[in-house]
């Protein structure tokens, strides 16, 4: 959060511009969540350079095969060693990459921490697994953090890395028109957000908080911490445990 707030403030990361690649055999599935709402006009805007490539360029024979049978016979299919680490040297060969990040619901959970970190970051890679997995190879040698957003199993790692991208991409100057919206976003102080409310201050018999109208910045922020205490210990108990434990 420390690092962020410095983002904020620093002309040396307004200036720079981030770049996201990303690594798929189905760059379609990215084409809509990378197009539209605030990463897409981030990308229009200058501030975020994110490009899909397909591996299937260095796939075997005349069907760009990037997939094989497990050694061991495991069921599935795994994507192959030689496509995958051609596609990345390709790219490492154009510029220094500060992170090469592998999507796989074995990884560690994603979080506003870790997309505050990454989106200090300047270039960064992201592979996103399809099929079974992929060669445990490229995982040992290129791989430099690896990332689930659930446990739980995906048809791969389009979605995910669609995901890491948002999260990031809408912490960078420039991104969201009130730039300070997003040190107030839930998780960034641990907690989850109190409630927001917004015109009219009465609909249907439903009442907005009276404290939230009384115009007082000191007696909202109380409020507001308050309300954030309590719907944490509701929700997410297990947050209060970790700040504790911080």
């Amino acid at each position: 959060m420390i690092l962020l707030l410095y983002r904020y403030f620093c002309a040396e990361f307004e200036e720079r511009i981030m770049r996201i690649d990303i690594i798929s055999v189905v760059p379609e599935l990215l084409e809509s969540p990378l197009a539209h709402s605030i990463v897409g006009r981030a990308i229009r805007k200058g501030i975020v350079e994110i490009y899909v490539h397909n591996p299937r360029k260095y796939g075997k024979g005349s069907h760009q095969q990037v997939d094989d049978y497990c050694y061991g016979g495991d069921a599935g299919m795994v994507m192959m060693v030689e496509p995958l680490h051609r596609m990345i040297a390709e790219l490492q060969a154009e510029r220094h990459y500060d992170e090469i990040i592998y999507l796989t619901p074995d990884g560690e959970q994603f979080s506003q921490a870790i997309a505050n970190e990454l989106s200090l970051k300047e270039n960064i890679i992201l592979l996103c697994g399809h099929y079974k997995g992929i060669d445990h190879r490229i995982r040992e040698h290129l791989i430099t953090r690896e990332i689930t957003v659930g446990d739980y199993v995906l048809s791969g790692g389009e979605l995910p890395a669609a995901i890491v991208a948002d999260a990031i991409t809408r912490l960078l100057p420039g991104a969201i028109t009130d730039e300070t919206s997003a040190l107030s976003d839930c998780y960034q102080d641990g907690l989850l957000s109190p409630p927001i409310y917004t015109r009219p201050a009465e609909y249907n018999g439903w009442k907005v908080p009276d404290v939230l109208l009384c115009g007082d910045p000191i007696k909202i922020r109380q409020w507001q911490d308050e309300q954030a205490l309590e719907r944490t210990a509701a929700l997410r108990p297990e947050l209060l445990k970790s700040i504790q434990t911080d």
